[in-house]
């Protein structure tokens, strides 16, 4: 492909490939009708069925959903162009999304599934995640079918592979052999590095997969925990094996513009529009195609925006709406309410679209943006579950309502309590990371921070495109006098982890200062596995030592007793021993060891209490008796 195709010849929209995308929209619309119709039949656990699937769903429609959840469309469009412009380093970030998952099952699950909860939220579920499944497969064919076709017409893998190393695209797999030092830079400054893709990427993933309610409230759709952890691990391998696609089709592109670059001769205009542009180019021969790839770049923003629009309604409906009724709703009002919020909120959705239009790379300007709640969000969960003595109310009123344990809920009714750990973390959190972000974008647009980009080449195009060319790398390339601020220049990668750890210091110091937090019963089940496991074994010392002390303490005054005294009370605490575990008889071991010695410590008169050598039960016989003489 020499990419000399011009307006007049470029292939558009036909009725093939409008029928593969109208099938693909006509599908999601049946099964959300279908579902619909079935929850008629339960009016009683309208607003159950709605949030939770009644907690039945198998492993791969919540697998398939969760996929679709964290795969969007900005990651189909959006990593091609990474790949193309910036090269693939930024592949590294499947390292991160398999220890994402790790995490997930060792630590936050565990603790969501101890609760009892519905999610971290609240949130819809039955009839997204079974749309979500088939928007998946339609996803998963689009960027397959892309990839083996692109390869085949560049002329083989090979042929991909050779043109991406000759201009240092590959950066990923050739780090350690060719560029150990650039790849494994620490420098937080640098766009990409090894260690910035992959320790970045995996706060920013853990913030989104973790804690995210799309995620909580899917597995926890699951009948048990450990089917919830193999939902989990099957969504890395989904997610590692879309991205890695993604990724591939991005060198692909490269290859087959690698003469002709459609940007610098104006063909397009972001890099982003790489995708559409590269499908149309090559299928002009494949009816079908470029509807395909619609439907699949549809399902992947129509799956994310189904999770995120029901969630949403859920949050809305529990803690703004149903606070202010004076009356309670029926099951089916407020399952209709729900259904209302999620048009109304969708239509808000499609006005911020004019905005996004204007951001240029979708993968950064995505990230940036949310980082900016991901890390306090990450943070503040974090504080508390790792965290005992962090003082915050937030953490308390979760364990009170861990039947629900909405966290939105939570934060907004303790807005009061500025003097807690969790909740003046999060908003210092909150507030830096907008602050970083903002001043970035704004840097960006002002054209005061420029990022290296590879080479392109246009000798091979024809002369009506060189007409148009534009040196695209020597406006990239021009020097700045003037370096923006320190945290500006940061990585937008680390946005994640500054929020989350910030979240965690600050909560951490405004507990130390305000006094740690007194811990009560079963509130270790707010804790992870680990920290559960030390509080139960520091509680079990914390007997122990206690446990020794009297035991101690009893030595002592023993020793103080009479020869004949020390045989009797040696005596005694053989037969308590030898007894068992009597918590009466446990008691009167201490009576013994102190009064059994009667000449010494009570004065000679034990002649009414439990001597040794007595039977426990015989003499609890003998006062019942005498107690009905007297009645």
């Amino acid at each position: 492909m020499d990419g000399s195709g011009d307006d007049s010849t470029r292939r558009s929209f036909d009725g093939v490939d409008c029928a593969v995308f109208a099938g693909m929209l006509a599908v999601s619309a049946i099964i959300g009708v279908y579902q619909a119709y079935k929850s008629r039949k339960n009016e009683d656990e309208a607003v159950r069925e709605y949030l939770v699937g009644g907690q039945n769903m198998s492993i791969f429609p919540i697998t398939m959903s969760l996929i679709a959840s964290y795969i969007s469309g900005i990651t189909i469009l959006g990593l091609p162009a990474e790949m193309y412009v910036y090269g693939t380093q930024f592949w590294s970030v499947v390292i991160a999304d398999s220890f994402v998952s790790l995490t997930m099952i060792l630590v936050y699950l565990p603790v969501f599934y101890g609760l009892g909860i519905t999610s971290s939220y609240e949130g819809g579920l039955k009839a997204v995640v079974w749309t979500d499944a088939v928007q998946t497969i339609v996803m998963f064919g689009g960027v397959i079918v892309i990839a083996v076709i692109g390869t085949r017409q560049v002329g083989g893998f090979q042929q991909v592979w050779k043109r991406n190393r000759d201009t240092d695209r590959i950066e990923f797999f050739d780090f350690i052999l060719l560029h150990p030092i650039d790849s494994m830079d620490l420098d937080p400054t640098a766009r990409h590095t090894f260690w910035t893709v992959v320790i970045g990427n995996y706060f920013s993933w853990l913030a989104s997969c973790s804690v995210n309610q799309a995620m909580v409230q899917r597995c926890l759709a699951m009948p048990n925990l450990n089917k919830a952890n193999i939902t989990v691990a099957i969504m890395a391998i989904g997610i590692i094996s879309i991205v890695s696609l993604s990724c591939y089709t991005g060198i692909v592109i490269f290859a087959a513009f690698h003469d002709c670059d459609p940007i610098t001769t104006k063909q397009i205009k972001k890099p982003d529009q790489l995708l559409p542009f590269f499908v149309m180019e090559m299928t002009e021969s494949i009816p079908g195609l470029p509807g395909l790839f619609v439907a699949g770049v549809f399902s992947a923003a129509l799956s994310t925006m189904s999770t995120g629009l029901n969630s949403m309604s859920g949050v809305i409906y529990e803690d703004m709406i149903k606070p202010w009724l004076r009356v309670s709703l029926s099951q089916v009002a407020a399952s209709r309410v729900m259904k209302l919020t999620v048009v109304l909120t969708g239509i808000l959705c499609v006005t911020f679209v004019f905005l996004v239009e204007k951001l240029t790379g979708l993968i950064q300007a995505a990230k940036s943006l949310s980082g900016i709640t991901a890390g306090p969000l990450l943070g503040i969960f974090t504080l508390g579950m790792f965290f005992p003595f962090a003082n915050s109310a937030v953490t308390y009123r979760l364990s009170l309502s861990r039947a629900s344990a909405r966290y939105t809920r939570i934060v907004s009714s303790h807005l009061d309590l500025m003097s807690q750990g969790a909740l003046v973390g999060g908003l210092v959190s909150l507030n830096l990371v907008a602050w970083i972000s903002f001043g970035t974008q704004a840097a960006i647009s002002s054209g005061k921070i420029h990022f290296p980009v590879k080479p392109v080449f246009t000798h091979g195009c024809p002369q009506s495109l060189k007409d148009h060319a534009t040196n695209f790398t020597l406006v990239v390339e021009t020097a700045i006098k003037e370096q923006p601020f320190f945290l500006y220049r940061m990585s937008y990668l680390w946005y994640t982890w500054v929020g989350c750890l910030t979240a965690i210091v600050v909560g951490l110091l405004v507990s130390w200062i305000t006094g740690p937090n007194k811990r009560r019963p079963g509130d270790e089940k707010l804790y992870t596995p680990v920290i559960r496991s030390l509080l139960l074994r520091n509680t079990a010392t914390i007997v122990r030592k206690r446990q020794q002390v009297r035991d101690d303490q009893i030595n002592s005054e023993t020793k103080k007793l009479s020869p004949n005294s020390r045989k009797w009370t040696t005596r005694a605490q053989l037969e308590l021993e030898n007894a068992g575990k009597h918590p009466r008889l446990r008691l009167y071991s201490v009576v013994c060891v102190v009064c059994v010695a009667g000449d010494d410590l009570c004065g000679g008169n034990v002649s009414h209490g439990w001597r040794p050598g007595d039977d426990f039960d015989d003499k609890q016989k003998k006062k019942n008796n005498k107690k009905k003489r007297n009645e």
